[in-house]
């Protein structure tokens, strides 16, 4: 096995304590465009979307906290560094008491927004919310029995049977610490983070402005003005079409890193053929993956995929399973073997019919029309007869849940909690939602591994059954894994101490200046 670097993390604290691609057609870099000078600087960042759940800006409900953690307004127990190694935030370490049971520091001399002190009163209020039967995503924490306090600064948690991942799934923003005494959780977001929130306007803006009292130091920048269109010193995630016209303008640069994100492809195994291995595998070894990223991507928005993990992580299995590298020959000799055989007209046949895949996508990220087309085209020119939509989301769910799609595309950060149970566990699980409803996968040797990698310490041992699970379900071939995202940002020349985190919500932090 190759050797891995888990730096950061031990089970008995810590080794050491202590944000749709954006054109630019829609927005101009500017060099000073904004008033600047020692402490009284705003930033302007242009972002490709934000808050989307009826305006609220509860990071308990839903994906809201990626929202309002990447504008720097509340923070979490732990969280990553731009290398992905585990930290204490508003947590100062932990230790295992048994197999079971967890015990949590806090930091002290920590206040919110609005002046409440920061202490297990808070940690329990904010845990209950999501905790709460009520909560759309309670489900993801079902293994928290209980938690409690000690004393004003110790929680302990306490796991329905051993959960190695437990403080890497506190790092969700969901999992964002609160106010006890808030007011409107939906529209006045009160966190301990580097920004206070200030006003806010649905699809528009959402602007901070300078904690002055952060317990974390001084703050380099006097506030953050984030809008969706507009002038800025900061654009997330602009286009490839964009990259050079940025890259090369004037007082301008792009700042690049390969991301967590993850593009796929899901095949419905509840439907023939795509219950046969062999038809799934050779739909995988029809893709061209490097004519996505050099056509979709033009070459700066990704790098071919082999597996659910990108190599930005260390739990990747990359170099030992199966890369379906582009095989045009053996996915037509898998296809045969299979029954689906080239007709007179050259086209592929099923039972006596044209072979014909119908695969649907969503808008909201750019690059997933493109990367569709490309697929499609592919698939045509090995004969099989394509049908393709780009449906809202919700309308995917509903043919996924009436079981009625081929295939659908889309894009997932497979990893935002740093542990690899996040996306394997859900994916692959026989019972969880995504392998029951969407992929309909069932493997008892893979439910058996899984089971076994989230209840084991040792992170060595932990490397070992996840690659064996990566492995396993990488030869089941129950997705088709396309390219990892490579994040690009048009940045003006006067931002200093910008850093682009893989884990996407990190990213508006005190040590940012302009100058």
């Amino acid at each position: 096995m190759k050797k891995r670097i888990f730096e950061g993390l031990s089970i008995n604290g810590f080794a050491a304590l202590c944000v749709v691609g954006v054109s630019i057609g829609a927005m101009v870099i500017c060099a000073g465009c904004v008033q600047s000078g020692n402490d009284d600087s705003t930033l302007r960042v242009v972002m490709n979307f934000g808050p989307d759940t009826s305006g609220s800006l509860d990071p308990a409900n839903g994906w809201e906290g990626w929202y309002v953690d990447k504008a720097g307004i509340y923070e979490t127990l732990f969280d990553y560094d731009a290398d992905m190694i585990l930290q204490p935030k508003l947590a100062t370490g932990y230790k295992l008491l048994n197999d079971t049971t967890w015990e949590i520091t806090l930091r002290k001399g920590v206040t919110f927004h609005d002046g409440t002190p920061f202490n297990a009163d808070a940690v329990i209020f904010s845990f209950d919310r999501v905790l709460n039967a009520s909560n759309s995503r309670a489900y993801e924490y079902a293994f928290i029995k209980d938690v409690r306090k000690t004393d004003d600064y110790t929680i302990v948690i306490e796991t329905n049977q051993p959960y190695t991942p437990l403080i890497a799934s506190l790092v969700d923003p969901i999992m964002s610490i609160a106010s006890p005494k808030i007011v409107d959780v939906n529209k006045q977001p009160v966190g301990t983070g580097p920004f206070v929130f200030a006003t806010f306007e649905p699809g528009a803006s959402l602007d901070v402005v300078k904690n002055e009292n952060y317990w974390g130091g001084e703050v380099g920048l006097a506030g953050v003005n984030t809008t969706y269109i507009g002038d800025a010193d900061v654009v997330r995630d602009i286009l490839p079409s964009e990259y050079t016209a940025v890259k090369n303008a004037e007082d301008t640069h792009v700042e690049s890193k390969a991301m967590l994100r993850t593009y796929f492809v899901y095949m419905n195994e509840n439907k023939a053929p795509f219950d046969d291995v062999r038809v799934r595998q050779a739909l995988s070894y029809a893709v061209n993956r490097q004519e996505i990223v050099d056509t979709a991507l033009e070459g700066v928005g990704g790098v071919t995929a082999v597996g659910p993990f990108s190599y930005s992580s260390p739990w990747n299995a990359n170099d030992e399973i199966e890369s379906y590298a582009y095989n045009k020959e053996k996915a037509l000799a898998l296809l045969a073997e299979a029954g689906i055989v080239p007709g007179a007209d050259g086209k592929l046949y099923y039972n006596g019919e044209p072979f014909t895949i119908e695969i649907t996508t969503y808008s909201k990220r750019a690059a997933l029309p493109p990367t569709l087309e490309v697929i499609a085209a592919q698939y045509e020119d090995l004969g099989i007869t394509v049908n393709t939509r780009i449906m809202e989301s919700s309308a995917i769910k509903a043919d996924v849940a009436a079981g009625n799609y081929d295939m659908t595309m889309a894009a997932w950060s497979t990893m935002p909690t740093g542990d690899p149970d996040y996306f394997l566990t859900r994916m692959f699980f026989s019972t969880a939602t995504y392998a029951s409803t969407w992929l309909h996968y069932s493997n008892p040797k893979v439910d058996e591994l899984i089971q076994k990698a989230s209840t084991t310490f040792d992170q060595t041992e932990r490397a070992e059954l996840y690659d064996e699970i990566q492995n396993i379900t990488q030869n089941d071939a129950g997705l088709i894994y396309l390219f990892y995202e490579s994040q690009n940002w048009g940045v003006s020349d006067d931002v200093l101490n910008l850093e682009i985190y893989p884990n996407e919500y990190t990213m508006i932090t005190k040590d940012i200046t302009i100058t």
